[in-house]
């Protein structure tokens, strides 16, 4: 039986409810015990308190503090502490656990997994910001105090079960792989007039708005390729990606004497959070079965980096350095958050990243003398400031 005392920072969204999903599942079936010590969401202030009832947790946090009197009453009775606010999940993050699933979206959520980091704890990394941020600073931060980051992403969880981490130089090359989206066919001049519906639409993963944006421009695929290099210490040089439109091949790892091994499965992110959840063990639940028969074949092609520029210039950032990872991260989320709000083209979603990168570091942007943590997160202000500027100079029209 998997027995662990978890914190969820990000309980109400899609990976937060599907890691409480795999909890209940295990519990049922007695495969798995768990203590709950923290959970916290954004402003789903009714899905918050019916996971706490359900959990009991020692502490809810709500971020947005307009919430916290209504959590307060529809906890009543319950001995469960309440707290809102920002700072209030950073503190929660601090408590000592032995796993914590670090998914909240966006870089809110680095100032959280950064504390989880020093606790010593088992980090179930589903936040990417965190590490194209500050990776390599987080991942010290994480081995300093006795602790372990596990990878959520479908990608990364992919190689980090397949990756010699007692021995990297047998590795030659990493490929991530890449759904594609849903303009993998689509005409550059028809991706002229796409619409926010249509990029929500993911053929094969069920997303967050904002995710499933960065999937249909690929600067998803850009930030993972960041996040890889960081997690497995791989220069970009090294780091292939692939189109691979079945998804059913989430990642390979190429080693040095040819061989490739690689990590299959139907696309469902609960079977990474199940490896998370249970690493080394492996947690049983009624997941999906691969049944390649049925599937009759598997397709690759090379991503287009003409109609997807995010890649490479997500590739260029990580070749760059420094706070080039950032400035690309705080573009590409400004853009896409302008797109879903009607107020940029889709096509301009690479063009602002492109002119922010250019501008800021013109700008001489830089990590400052504190925390890696508060350091990325002033570049990042900055860098958005930047962005939205650019944002309001342009139109919809691409």
């Amino acid at each position: 039986m998997i027995t662990r005392k978890v914190s969820v920072l990000g309980s109400t969204g899609s990976v937060g409810t599907s890691t409480l999903d795999l909890m209940a599942a295990a519990e049922e079936t007695g495969s798995g015990r768990f203590e709950v010590e923290v959970l916290t969401g954004g402003r789903n202030v009714a899905l918050l308190a019916e996971q706490c009832l359900r959990w009991k947790p020692r502490l809810a946090v709500i971020e947005n503090e307009a919430g916290r009197a209504e959590l307060i009453d529809r906890l009543a009775g319950s001995g469960i502490e309440v707290a809102g606010g920002s700072n209030a999940i950073v503190e929660a993050a601090s408590r000592p656990v032995d796993w914590v699933m670090a998914a909240i979206v966006g870089a809110a959520g680095l100032r959280s997994a950064w504390t989880a980091a020093g606790t010593g704890t088992t980090l179930a990394l589903a936040n990417k910001e965190s590490l194209v941020c500050c990776g390599p600073a987080l991942i010290e931060r994480v081995a300093s105090a006795g602790g372990k980051i596990i990878p959520v992403d479908s990608e990364h969880s992919a190689i980090f079960q397949v990756f010699p981490a007692e021995a990297p130089e047998r590795v030659s090359k990493l490929i991530l792989t890449a759904s594609g989206g849903p303009f993998r066919r689509t005409p550059l001049d028809q991706m002229k007039s796409i619409t926010p519906q249509q990029a929500v639409a993911h053929p094969n993963w069920s997303m967050g708005a904002k995710i499933s944006v960065d999937s249909a421009s690929m600067a998803n695929k850009g930030l993972e390729l960041i996040e890889a290099a960081y997690l497995f210490g791989m220069p970009q040089s090294k780091i292939d990606v692939v189109v691979h439109p079945e998804s059913i091949i989430h990642s390979l790892v190429e080693y040095v004497d040819g061989s490739t091994l690689a990590q299959m499965g139907p696309p469902d992110m609960k079977t990474p959070i199940a490896c998370a959840l249970s690493w080394p063990d492996r947690l049983p639940w009624p997941a999906p079965k691969l049944d390649l028969a049925a599937l009759g074949k598997l397709t690759f092609e090379t991503p287009d980096m003409v109609r997807f520029p995010a890649l490479k210039l997500a590739r260029e950032a990580l070749e760059a350095g420094g706070v080039a990872p950032v400035i690309f991260n705080a573009a590409n989320e400004v853009a896409a958050f302008a797109f879903l709000d009607r107020r940029l083209a889709f096509l301009n979603i690479a063009a602002v990243i492109t002119e922010t990168l250019e501008k800021a570091q013109g700008e001489g942007l830089a990590i400052g003398t504190g925390s890696a943590a508060e350091s990325a997160l002033a570049v990042d202000k900055e860098a958005r400031r930047i962005a939205g500027d650019i944002v309001s100079t342009l139109d919809l029209a691409a």
